[in-house]
């Protein structure tokens, strides 16, 4: 199971990723693709593990009042604050509502609404992300202002959903066009969520889930969970007392991501330390049992693939 462990420190940033790589504001974040092939718009992106469960993590770490611009996505896509204090915000403009998240929190942003977030914090800043799909929805698509202002800046986004630099004199292949705005009447089909339309139904706060995983793991992404949804994985919460030495075997892809504390991970004919930041895949069948390592708060998120179709839905 070692080769299936990704370590917070061996992580491989992409700081090309999207297409506000040069837009002042947003040229400092980096991008990270941990498993599945992730939503990179370049070709400098690593993979760390290709597999495709059903779903893709990855993560996105910027420093102080570093953002990421307005996109949206056709799968689910799940953030927990892994380190500092980040603004999510939404709407067209990005104008129609946002909520600051701190370390443990997790939001499950729906499809169809243009989101984006900002690392508000004082120090360098990571979050965690799980993306619906194995190709997580086949890429991304932009807010009309974003293509534009990274036109500006030397960046061009093809048809075929790839970047290229004119800084490094690149351009269009032939045969290839500029990937088209938004019309006005496509931009009215994305929703305006209110405060109270999102937070409620798509936040959960870490200090809530520690106190509900008392006993057992608190389901926090699932059809009868925290954040009631449906879209293609299952997130659960693990906090020190919930989990005992009982060996588990997962019929699903499993995905194992520390939030605080040291996990003892012990499979047939080996064991390892997760820490913070790390993340490990469980094949289905691969029986493991997982508890707290040393003394101390911990906490972990468990992500686990089903069978249901992978996009998170509005209402839900």
């Amino acid at each position: 199971m070692s080769p299936q462990i990704v370590r917070y420190g061996e992580l491989k940033p992409c700081k090309t990723a999207f297409i506000d790589a040069h837009t002042p504001g947003s040229d400092q974040k980096e991008n990270f693709t941990i498993i599945g092939g992730g939503v990179s718009e370049s070709a400098d992106q690593h993979v760390h593990i290709s597999d495709t469960p059903g779903f893709n993590i990855g993560a996105a770490g910027q420093p102080p009042r570093c953002r990421n611009s307005l996109h949206s996505h056709t799968t689910a896509e799940v953030f927990f604050v892994l380190k500092g204090r980040w603004r999510f915000f939404w709407g067209r403009w990005g104008d129609a509502g946002e909520v600051t998240l701190g370390e443990g929190d997790i939001i499950n942003i729906p499809t169809g609404i243009f989101r984006g977030f900002e690392n508000i914090g004082v120090d360098y800043g990571m979050i965690m992300a799980v993306l619906g799909g194995d190709d997580a929805g086949g890429g991304v698509t932009w807010a009309p202002q974003v293509i534009e202002d990274a036109q500006a800046h030397g960046l061009m986004l093809g048809e075929n959903g790839v970047l290229y630099d004119r800084n490094k004199n690149q351009h269009f292949p032939e045969g290839v066009a500029a990937m088209p705005l938004l019309t006005e009447q496509q931009l009215g089909a994305y929703p305006e969520l209110s405060v109270q339309d999102m937070v409620p139904h798509y936040v959960a706060r870490y200090w809530d889930l520690l106190a509900l995983a008392r006993d057992q793991p608190a389901p926090v992404i699932g059809e009868q969970a925290c954040i009631r949804d449906r879209p293609g994985f299952e997130v659960d919460f693990i906090a020190r007392q919930s989990l005992g030495d009982a060996v588990q075997t997962p019929t699903m892809h499993t995905v194992l991501m520390p939030m605080h504390g040291h996990w003892a991970l012990q499979w047939q004919g080996g064991e390892a330390v997760l820490n913070p930041g790390d993340t490990c895949l469980i094949q289905p069948g691969e029986a493991y049992s997982l508890r707290p390592a040393m003394t101390g708060e911990a906490s972990l998120y468990r992500v686990t693939a089903t069978d249901d179709a992978a996009g998170a839905t509005l209402g839900h």
